[in-house]
């Protein structure tokens, strides 16, 4: 390509210092017109960001205790569970100690019964025994007493001959 020397003429004739073309002072108003608008929309931007971050970190927190509360909760329960346990034991040991003492209360009754019923028994046995030999005794006094009793019935009734 080649330039012809009439622009190449032009072109250098005109320059003069940098400042002193609008290509420049286009340059600075761009440069100046960002600088305006980013401050502030930088700001906005950072507190956006500085807004979101606090949010996060309240949600944070906020999960935090609720994650605190939980174990305590979690902890409670896990003790209220324990505590339940070893009175359900207790009860039981308890329980079981009441049934072995009902049952030796009940034996040591009915041993306490049975003995008064032999005890009775034997009582009774002895009693109608003692009648026993009372009875027998009186029958043997009747009987001893009966052949006496013929003999003088016999002697003194009068004999009937025919």
């Amino acid at each position: 390509m080649m330039i012809s020397p009439a622009y190449a003429a032009t072109a250098g004739a005109a320059h003069g210092p940098f400042y002193s073309e609008p290509e420049f002072w286009l340059l600075v108003a761009f440069v100046i017109f960002v600088g305006l608008i980013a401050k502030p929309a930088w700001r906005k931007v950072t507190a956006g960001l500085d807004g979101r971050a606090a949010d996060i970190a309240a949600e944070l927190d906020e999960a935090r205790q609720l994650r605190e509360e939980a174990q305590a909760t979690l902890a409670s329960y896990q003790r209220k569970q324990r505590d339940a346990e070893k009175e359900a034991e207790q009860i039981l040991v308890h329980a079981q100690e009441q049934a072995t003492r009902l049952t030796q209360a009940a034996e040591k009754s009915l041993a306490d019964t049975l003995k008064r019923h032999e005890a009775l028994t034997v009582e009774k046995i002895a009693q109608a025994q003692a009648r026993a030999v009372e009875e027998v005794k009186a029958e043997a006094v009747e009987i001893a007493l009966l052949p006496d009793a013929c003999w003088k019935n016999a002697w003194t009734k009068p004999r009937v001959t025919r």
